[in-house]
């Protein structure tokens, strides 16, 4: 995703934002529904700040659903087909967004899958395909956007990453291998880009309840309702606050870091995990 903010008078930013493909299941890389939630909340936190919105995904079909839902015009809502593997696509999507709207000051990395499989079950091609889509995700869209957001006197990075970055889970472990990487490639990137003016920071998700969760639920089939599934979860995973976080509280720290008003921060990362990370540092 990226975003064009409004400074005043009128918008105060242009942001591209990357749809997620939520492609997270128990034991494959199965391409999944993405949930509303997640294809909604960083894209409507945004217009709710007045910022001019350019987002793509994978699924033209989901995508024109969620840009309905949101109801912005053209104006404020420009969308695209692409896989952030391709670096064709990519560049093509972001060009034409900063066309669109006259350059881009923020961009939101936020393409992902969670591929639950221990070391004994995972192939050379899990490896492969997790590690490349959680690089890919980040360095392809950086790369088409970079010349635009030198251009921002606002610009302004944000990768989606998770807890599991400091956190790891053998049950995860391609997945937590490669946030690990993530995180480390972010802080490498906020110094690498500060003389350009361009800020980089992470958000680094809990459980938020997604479709993922709902399809889980249903395969579990445990005679519960899902509240008290969800709770049972939570008890089990050591989330602190007990429930599972909501999509719009993971936009609102993306939203926050991604304005000018974060102008002063940069190389950090939030964890917005309802007190599920053990870490200090």
């Amino acid at each position: 995703m990226s975003a064009r903010w409004n400074t005043p008078p009128g918008t105060w930013a242009r942001a591209s934002v990357t749809i997620p493909s939520d492609r997270s299941t128990p034991t494959t890389s199965t391409p999944a529904a993405a949930s509303w939630p997640a294809v909604g909340s960083p894209v409507r936190a945004l217009l709710d700040e007045d910022a001019r919105v350019a987002a793509c995904g994978r699924d033209p079909e989901r995508l024109a659903k969620a840009a309905a839902r949101l109801g912005a015009g053209p104006d404020r809502l420009f969308t695209g087909t692409c896989d952030v593997r391709d670096a064709d696509a990519v560049r093509h999507f972001t060009q034409a967004a900063a066309q669109h709207f006259g350059g881009l000051d923020g961009l939101v990395n936020n393409a992902g899958q969670s591929r639950m499989k221990r070391l004994d079950d995972t192939t050379a091609e899990d490896w492969r395909d997790e590690l490349e889509l959680k690089f890919a995700g980040v360095l392809n869209p950086l790369k088409a956007a970079r010349s635009h957001l030198r251009a921002s006197e606002t610009a302004a990075v944000v990768n989606v990453n998770a807890v599991l970055d400091r956190q790891p889970e053998t049950r995860l472990i391609t997945t937590s291998a490669a946030r690990a990487g993530i995180l480390n490639l972010s802080k490498s990137l906020s110094v690498e880009l500060a003389a350009q003016g361009i800020r980089v920071n992470s958000v680094c998700l809990g459980l938020i309840d997604t479709g993922q969760w709902t399809r889980r639920h249903a395969a579990a089939d445990s005679g519960l309702g899902y509240e008290e599934w969800q709770a049972e979860l939570a008890a089990d995973r050591g989330v602190a606050l007990g429930w599972l976080g909501r999509a719009e509280e993971v936009a609102y720290a993306i939203v926050a870091l991604l304005s000018p008003r974060a102008s002063y921060i940069t190389g950090t990362s939030i964890d917005v995990c309802g007190g599920v990370g053990r870490g200090i540092l």
